[in-house]
């Protein structure tokens, strides 16, 4: 019989924030398969500390690159479309050999994450299941005590890593905003909400629902922040 490959969801980071159907999964878990830069414990295998079963198969998946190279660099696509070939590969492995495996996914599965990669080359050849996950956007307005948008509001995501000119003429355009992938790219993006004539509506909130979770002003925010950060600014739309 054919295993099966289940992208799981984890959510925004704090455990009891996971679906019941994610965590009976991972709890039962034989195959645990989870991203990783290289030399770090990884993010979503954190999340799971004191939840997998004692003989638990693990199978770290290391990015040969992650900022050493800017994404516009042909290197970048280079290093990575065979680290994400060779992954699928190991997973149909397993799955052929009748093996379920979990791939521990932050956010969601389908919301801008690595598992994407996996699931466009394993779709066709292995049985894979998708559990969604709360996103870390819904976290971070949530941390923030604020609804992100009202009535009519139009709601975008951005990523930072978008030229400063998009970014600011986005940023204009929009009544509520998510701006993920910041890290390095908070410099750039604190000119692009300037311009836009937004900042001082703009909040950044580091690490939302974990222990470390942090929630400041963009105006007082440090010059790089966590990859795991995400800028809000508030719609104001109709209301009854």
């Amino acid at each position: 019989m054919t295993g099966t490959i289940h992208g799981v969801g984890l959510g925004p980071g704090a455990q009891d924030l996971m679906s019941v159907r994610a965590d009976r999964l991972i709890r039962q878990a034989r195959h645990i398969a989870y991203f990783r830069k290289a030399g770090r414990p990884g993010h979503a295998r954190r999340i799971v500390e004191g939840m997998l079963r004692a003989d638990a198969m693990e199978y770290a998946m290391e990015y040969p690159v992650t900022t050493e190279i800017p994404l516009s660099d042909p290197r970048y696509n280079a290093c990575l479309s065979p680290f994400y070939a060779d992954c699928a590969a190991h997973l149909q492995g397993l799955a052929a050999q009748g093996e379920d495996v979990v791939v521990l996914c932050e956010g969601d599965p389908f919301f801008y994450g690595s598992f994407m990669h996996l699931h466009s080359r394993l779709a066709s050849h292995a049985p894979v299941r998708i559990v969604p996950g709360i996103t870390g956007m819904s976290g971070a307005w949530t941390a923030s005590g604020t609804p992100i948008s009202w009535g009519d509001d139009v709601l975008t995501v951005l990523m930072a890593t978008l030229p400063e000119e998009e970014l600011a003429r986005r940023i204009h355009d929009t009544n509520a905003l998510v701006v993920m992938k910041i890290g390095r790219n908070l410099a750039k993006l604190r000119r692009a909400v300037e311009a836009a004539g937004k900042q001082d509506c703009a909040w950044l909130v580091e690490y939302a629902t974990m222990a470390d979770q942090r929630i400041t002003p963009l105006a007082d925010a440090e010059a790089i922040t966590g990859y795991f950060s995400i800028l809000l600014i508030h719609g104001q739309g109709r209301r009854p």
